[in-house]
């Protein structure tokens, strides 16, 4: 006959079972998961976009673990996917460019459409024109910084041999320098329009004003990746989609992501700012369409301002194979 405290030994060993039964299950299916490696511009305010496949169990519902890797600019990036650093990087630029050189890179889909900068000066300087003589913060060559001075001074019709473009870090690099004087102007994020200190700033330039067809970023592979682990990049950008698609349905959640992954104050407004400028109309693309008509524009006018200097066949970067499966699995 089994007593009370033999029968609640016998529970608590069951109990016990249980509770090992289900670690190990943990343990064998984070074992299972693939890895995949993954480059970006390092996210900042639009983390909650960016990072959401990877921090919110997107990724892992695919049967993937997602290793994020920052890098500082696009050509970084490129360099990192074309070595085999990485399986998949978010830029735009670079590939049309590597792909016009020949380059094995494939474009997937395109989730960022709108350009996300502004043209800031110094206080008293009103209009493009009065660069003149001044620095402008830009970034490498060939990176969307870059372009954004390039365009805007065009469209000013200022030479770009009468200023000084100066390829300084990322966007805190560029504003912290315009604020302590070493430039006289700086093309940054947007994120940084509601802070304080801008209102002592001139605002010159809304990059969407002069680059009406801008893309930001679009999933890349390159084609030996496609080839060996195609079924693996079904699954990444199908847990991208579903990402892409929660987050613009779930601002709150979003914006915490953002806090958390870019190490924000509480009080910072830029996660929530950036967060409803992404949602606006022709901003974030949940479903990671392909602009053809986009990705041909920006290629004549990178060759229009100097930052490529022949086009490529764009219907040999783009690869939309990998995006209708994706859709296909996750249906409406």
């Amino acid at each position: 006959m089994t007593t009370l405290a033999g029968a609640t030994g016998l529970i608590r060993l069951a109990g016990g079972f249980a509770i090992a039964a289900v670690l190990l299950a943990g343990q064998a299916q984070a074992q299972s998961l693939k890895p995949w490696r993954q480059a970006m511009i390092m996210p900042k305010a639009d983390a909650g976009f960016f990072l959401m496949a990877a921090k919110r169990g997107f990724a892992e519902r695919e049967g993937l673990k997602v290793e994020v890797l920052d890098v500082k600019d696009d050509p970084i990036g490129m360099k990192a996917l074309l070595s085999g650093e990485v399986d998949s990087y978010d830029g735009v630029y670079g590939a049309i460019a590597a792909s016009a050189r020949g380059a094995d890179v494939k474009l997937l889909g395109c989730s960022w459409h709108a350009a996300p900068y502004v043209l800031l000066a110094r206080p008293g300087i009103k209009n493009i024109e009065e660069l003149r003589g001044k620095s402008i913060a830009a970034s490498s060559p060939g990176t969307p910084p870059d372009m954004v001075a390039r365009a805007s001074l065009a469209q000013a019709k200022v030479p770009l041999a009468e200023v000084k473009l100066a390829a300084v870090g990322g966007d805190r690099d560029r504003f912290t320098a315009l604020l302590g004087g070493v430039v006289d102007a700086a093309v940054v994020s947007n994120e940084y329009m509601p802070l304080p200190a801008v209102k002592a700033l001139s605002v010159l330039v809304e990059a969407r004003k002069v680059l009406p067809q801008f893309l930001r970023f679009c999933t890349l592979m390159t084609g030996k990746t496609l080839t060996e682990r195609r079924e693996d990049a079904v699954r990444f950008l199908t847990a991208q989609i579903k990402a892409f698609r929660y987050a613009v349905s779930h601002r709150d959640e979003a914006i915490k992501l953002a806090v958390e992954a870019s190490g924000a104050k509480a009080d910072d407004p830029r996660p929530a700012f950036i967060y409803d400028e992404g949602v606006r109309p022709g901003v974030v693309d949940p479903e990671f369409s392909i602009p053809r008509d986009n990705l041909l524009w920006l290629q004549d006018q990178m060759i229009a301002l100097g930052q490529l200097t022949k086009a490529g066949d764009i219907d040999r970067l783009i690869e939309p194979a990998i995006r209708k499966e994706a859709l296909a699995r996750i249906g409406k």
